[in-house]
């Protein structure tokens, strides 16, 4: 019933937000257009997109028994300190169309820097690391069991560019940025405390620049996270921010000389939006 309920609620913010959102024929900013033609709207399948998959169809079988630890707001589906590879990745491991979308985000902005709050079992890790195989890819995980499966599959997969750091967020995020005078790509996807995740944007943004591209997961995954990424919208550095629903991308860029917040979708959800329909 629990599980029930959480649907209900994420299917009444996903109409709300399809409802709002715009096509790139609403867009107006080269930028922005750019954006959606080279990462919303490619369809293209790269080199990485099959092994990851393959990866994960296996890990959605495995039955191997995790002991959990969670330094976030938790689990709304499992809050069990026990959950088995299969749950943690049907559950927690970004889905293929957001990994995939953040391999073309890091393909599009190319960063030689990039840190992810949240690692899980590096589903999402893979994906930006295979999107930069140059950048420095660091990853923070809080649960040492799924740290320890994360880390094989880097191995596995040959991932060399990735460095994971296990423990608490407020401890490994100083270690991580200590010696980076630039953080170029944030995906913040660890803790989904509206507190909490907006303590972890203002540290990463003291190392951002106006090239930096920030990327929040799960910005309608409760009203908390919302209420946090609206905060982030309004922060006086954000100049630009595109919600797709499942993450929000803010960017810093100094020559957007007027801020702008874009709702956006692809344009095959909106087919009415190309006039075809009368509209």
């Amino acid at each position: 019933m629990k599980l029930f309920h959480i649907q209900i609620r994420l299917l009444f913010r996903w109409l709300r937000y399809f409802w709002r959102a715009k096509t790139i024929y609403d867009v107006h900013s080269p930028f922005v257009a750019d954006f959606v033609n080279v990462v919303l709207e490619d369809d293209r399948t790269f080199y990485a997109f099959s092994e990851i998959e393959f990866l994960r169809e296996k890990l959605l079988k495995n039955k191997t028994e995790l002991i959990i630890e969670d330094h976030g707001a938790g689990s709304k589906v499992n809050p069990s300190t026990k959950r088995l590879i299969a749950d943690v990745a049907h559950h927690s491991a970004v889905p293929p169309e957001v990994g995939q979308l953040l391999f073309r985000l890091v393909h599009f902005s190319k960063p030689k820097t990039i840190l992810e709050l949240g690692t899980s079992l590096g589903i999402s890790t893979l994906y930006l690391a295979s999107g930069a195989l140059n950048a420095q890819v660091r990853t923070l995980e809080g649960c040492p069991d799924i740290a320890d499966k994360a880390l094989h599959h880097f191995s596995v997969l040959n991932r060399t560019n990735i460095q994971l750091y296990k423990g608490k967020f407020e401890e490994t995020l100083p270690k991580a940025l200590a010696d980076w005078r630039q953080l170029d790509f944030l995906f913040l996807d660890g803790d989904h405390r509206q507190g909490a995740s907006w303590h972890y944007f203002e540290k990463c943004l003291e190392h951002a620049h106006e090239y930096s591209v920030f990327v929040i997961a799960d910005i309608h995954w409760s009203a908390e996270m919302e209420q946090a990424w609206t905060r982030m919208q309004a922060h006086s550095r954000v100049k630009l921010s595109i919600d797709l629903f499942y993450v929000g991308i803010l960017f810093f860029r100094i020559e957007q000389h007027q801020i702008e917040h874009y709702t956006l979708i692809k344009k095959s959800w909106k087919p009415w939006r190309l006039g075809i329909f009368g509209a």
